[in-house]
């Protein structure tokens, strides 16, 4: 390639006018994207690099008819990105951050070619440290890996338009990391990777790993802490429900101490995971709305059978008591506010779409329901680096409190994993949270529904790094998810986005330098993504590889369907299972 065919004409602080004297030379070699080196010294060591972000047209030709006409020449403008050095034969260094063109400028300007592309995105990178899941959009030939511990240790973003190929990035990343070994070991790695699957699409895509439903979940109330219960519960704009929170938490607390005897009392609070009985919780707000108090006698509960109750606890655990009704008696400190509250709760207890929260729970255990979202199984060969914890079945009036439970649990377990290790702690069980479809549990709405869901990702997003916890927060809408959530993701990968404030979301991820790149966001075909964060030594447009197993997540396709004869359609099994 003649390199004399560039000509510096124009040099800013981060950009470059280069003048191509002879573009034929250079059909279909280039475009807009293209990475262009720019000589730093006479040697030809060092080089400044730089993405053609536009070009421009300059007719040369004149008015005046009688002169042959000359043509025109093309102005490429080269957005400056950083600094590439061949500090030896086998070493070579790349650093972020234009560096400006020294005076006068060289030429030999060329463009990037295979081994120039592998030498930058190796730079800084050991090989233990590669991970890869996609190659060059421009050049399909050159592998693009990230630095793997930078990337899973630092929390990431997967964001794309409905239809840009984000399932299929999820399934290939994670299929990758659940393969990844050092030599020397048969059998899984020491990944635990758990994905919230909102939409049952992951099944096919990982045939081998630990499945959780509504089926089979186990979730015990008794885990729920106090914004989980107050979400399930309690109805924030009631007129008496800071009495209902009061009395509720007040009822929970004293019945954990009568059901865990073996614990002290002063060590047992509402947050406290232990078990208790939510019917007899029941009965104790009942009582509360029911009970007369006796004028004559203290102003003590009084039942029909004339028994005078010094104290609520333990009696009012027990059943529904019938009051006294005689005059002289007088209504307690809470009668009649607690109908609606009461309603609400029985409502809740019988719903049947609800019963993996309240049915055969007093046997499970705390390490069985940590146990199962990290892959431990009763054998090793129930073990499973992956869980997909299908949410499609969970209905959607507990499904943030459903999120927010094992989010928080998983949380607390690197947190009292690292509390209960040695002062050379080194995370033996890093966790990585993956949230399809993640504007629906965090997004950045205030409604009471989503508070509690919101609370515990957003608190894995402060301060989950430093106890083995990560995030992989995965949308179509980034614009619409917690501005705290996004703030401490440091990767990205970004596809087709065709909405406007996701755009500029993107942009704003970017430095000024490189914010030209998400001009492309609209245009990316299906699996194309721009990769951005600190795991990846420059911003790249990549094809992301396919994975070996396919989610179910392909678009129906309608016009094949609409030609094929008409189909009859089982309608009973339908509604049977609509009812269930």
């Amino acid at each position: 390639m003649d390199s004399e065919n560039f000509r510096i004409v124009g040099v800013t602080k981060d950009l470059v006018s280069i003048e191509i004297v002879d573009p034929s030379e250079f059909e279909g070699q280039f475009n807009i994207g293209s990475y262009i080196k720019i000589p730093h010294d006479d040697a030809g060591k060092k080089y400044i690099v730089g993405i053609i972000q536009n070009y421009k047209i300059k007719n040369l030709d004149g008015d005046d008819a009688d002169v042959a006409a000359i043509g025109s020449k093309f102005i490429i403008e080269v957005e400056l990105i950083g600094s590439f050095e061949e500090e030896s034969a086998d070493k070579f260094q790349f650093e972020r951050g234009a560096h400006g063109i020294p005076l006068p400028p060289k030429n030999g300007i060329e463009l990037l070619v295979q081994s120039d592309f592998e030498h930058i995105y190796s730079s800084k990178l050991e090989e233990a440290e590669r991970f890869t899941f996609s190659t060059l959009s421009q050049e399909l030939s050159v592998e693009v890996p990230v630095n793997g511990n930078k990337f899973f240790n630092k929390h990431f973003a997967i964001i794309g338009s409905t239809g840009s190929g984000k399932s299929h990035a999820v399934a290939t990343l994670l299929q990758r990391a659940v393969e990844e070994k050092d030599s020397g070991y048969d059998g899984l790695n020491n990944s635990h990777i758990i994905l919230f699957d909102i939409h049952g699409e992951y099944q096919e895509a990982f045939p081998e790993a630990n499945h959780i439903n509504s089926a089979n979940i186990k979730i015990p109330f008794w885990l729920f802490d106090s914004d989980e219960l107050g979400d399930l519960f309690i109805e924030s704009s009631e007129e008496h429900s800071h009495n209902q929170v009061s009395q509720f938490r007040h009822a929970v607390t004293e019945n954990k101490k009568i059901h865990n005897g073996s614990v002290p009392p002063e060590s047992i609070y509402y947050d406290t995971p232990l078990k208790f009985s939510i019917q007899e919780v029941v009965n104790y707000i009942s009582n509360l709305n029911n009970e007369l108090l006796d004028q004559k006698n203290n102003k003590r509960p009084t039942d029909k059978n004339k028994k005078v109750y010094g104290d609520r606890v333990p009696d009012y655990f027990s059943s529904s008591i019938e009051f006294e009704k005689s005059t002289g008696l007088v209504n307690g400190p809470f009668t009649g506010q607690f109908d609606r509250f009461i309603l609400r709760l029985t409502t809740t207890l019988n719903n049947a779409r609800l019963n993996f929260l309240f049915d055969d729970v007093d046997d499970i255990e705390l390490e069985d329901v940590i146990c199962q979202f990290i892959g431990y199984g009763k054998s090793e060969e129930d073990n499973s680096n992956m869980t997909v914890i299908d949410l499609s079945g969970i209905p959607f009036e507990v499904l943030s409190v459903t999120v927010s439970l094992i989010s928080r649990l998983l949380f607390e377990y690197g947190y009292y994993l690292k509390k209960t290790s040695n002062e050379d702690y080194e995370c033996d069980t890093p966790l990585l949270l993956v949230y399809e479809e993640a504007h629906k549990y965090v997004p950045k709405s205030d409604m009471a529904r989503y508070r509690s869901s919101r609370n515990a990702i957003e608190r894995i997003a402060k301060e989950g790094r430093k106890y083995g916890v990560t995030l992989g927060i995965v949308s179509q809408r980034p614009s619409e998810i917690s501005e705290t959530i996004f703030s401490q993701c440091n990767n990205f990968i970004a596809m087709r986005l065709t909405n406007p404030d996701d755009q500029l979301y993107v942009k704003r991820l970017l430095p000024d330098t490189l914010a030209g790149l998400t001009d492309h966001l609209p245009s990316l075909q299906s699996g194309e993504a721009l990769v951005i964060g600190e795991s990846i030594v420059i911003p790249a447009l990549v094809d992301i590889d396919m994975p070996k197993l396919n989610p179910s997540s392909t678009d129906i396709k309608y016009l094949d369907q609409w030609k094929q004869q008409w189909k009859s359609v089982d309608f009973d099994k339908i509604v049977s299972s609509w009812r269930s």
